[in-house]
């Protein structure tokens, strides 16, 4: 089967009283009742405003994705440059949630640091992270803004180019990068058993170079922009069917953050503007005819 495919290379505050200790007995201090009320009034009037008090920094929207960043997901290595399907993707929501687009603060983290447990130094992240059921243990995430199939890259005029089906796959030696869902997929989607694990996408791609393995498998997105400027040698020899255990690309949050729902209502509206097919129509691109594989 051939598929055509379309796509571009985007506090509430807490009043708590102190406790001071006088001759062993513990008295606590808290302000008045209408003190407090008011405060926690105050706070309340202010969510869903961009001097959230929930906010990493009130007046500020905070988000982190990796360094580098790569097209087609952000151009020019330059998240603040607004240009790409990722970062237009923000833009386009911190505008929905009352944000100018100068305060829209990036800050940088490494892929697995979105993903591990505990409090982060922003409000959310971005990075092509999948939405898996074992990582919404330790993290929280967005509404899925996009869904990406994934494609084998292989060398150009591979054995890999003429295979119809998840058992021609099997006969193939693969790659994949360590604690990647493209791992997840070989070995349970396409039922590989011997996947070499690569430290990062560098090493998987130098195996490939070095015909150590036959292939590997990437969203599609990105395989296009490998493809086009990491390993030029290397070609889309397939298209593959969406990961069953990926429920597609979302916003990381620390685990029970307060601004899921805030961020959520807004993304949605976005969605249904049409804005994000609109991005994914400008950045998403490609135009060859690839084959489909789909079972």
């Amino acid at each position: 089967m051939i598929r055509r495919i379309l796509l571009t290379v985007l506090m509430v505050a807490v009043v708590t009283g102190g406790l001071v200790f006088a001759g062993g007995q513990a008295e606590e201090s808290a302000a008045p009742a209408s003190e407090a009320d008011s405060s926690q009034e105050t706070a309340a009037a202010l969510e869903r405003t961009p001097d959230d008090p929930r906010l990493y920094t009130p007046g500020k929207l905070t988000v982190a994705t990796g360094d580098p960043v790569y097209p087609p997901w952000m151009l020019n290595n330059d998240p603040a440059g607004g240009e790409g399907f990722e970062n237009g993707i923000i833009y386009a929501l911190a505008e929905e949630m009352g944000f100018d687009y100068d305060d829209v603060v990036w800050v940088t983290q490494t892929f697995d640091q979105g993903i591990a447990p505990g409090p982060k130094p922003y409000d959310f992240a971005i990075q092509q992270y999948s939405v898996t059921e074992p990582r919404k243990e330790f993290v929280d995430f967005s509404t899925v803004y996009y869904q990406p199939d994934k494609a084998v890259i292989a060398l150009a005029g591979s054995g890999l180019s003429n295979a119809q089906s998840f058992d021609d796959l099997r006969e193939a030696r693969w790659g994949a990068t360590i604690g990647t869902t493209d791992l997840d997929y070989l070995e349970n989607t396409i039922g590989i058993d011997d996947v070499a694990v690569y430290d990062d996408q560098i090493g998987t791609f130098q195996a490939l170079l070095a015909q150590q393995i036959d292939g590997t498998v990437q969203a599609v997105p990105t395989a296009l922009y490998a493809t086009a400027v990491q390993v030029p040698e290397a070609e889309i020899a397939a298209i593959l069917p969406s990961d069953p255990s990926d429920l597609g690309h979302g916003l990381v949050f620390s685990k029970g953050s307060p601004m899921v729902p805030w961020v959520n209502d807004s993304l949605q509206t976005i969605i249904d503007r049409g804005v994000i097919e609109e991005l994914n129509q400008q950045y998403l691109v490609g135009g060859a005819d690839i084959p489909e594989i789909t079972e």
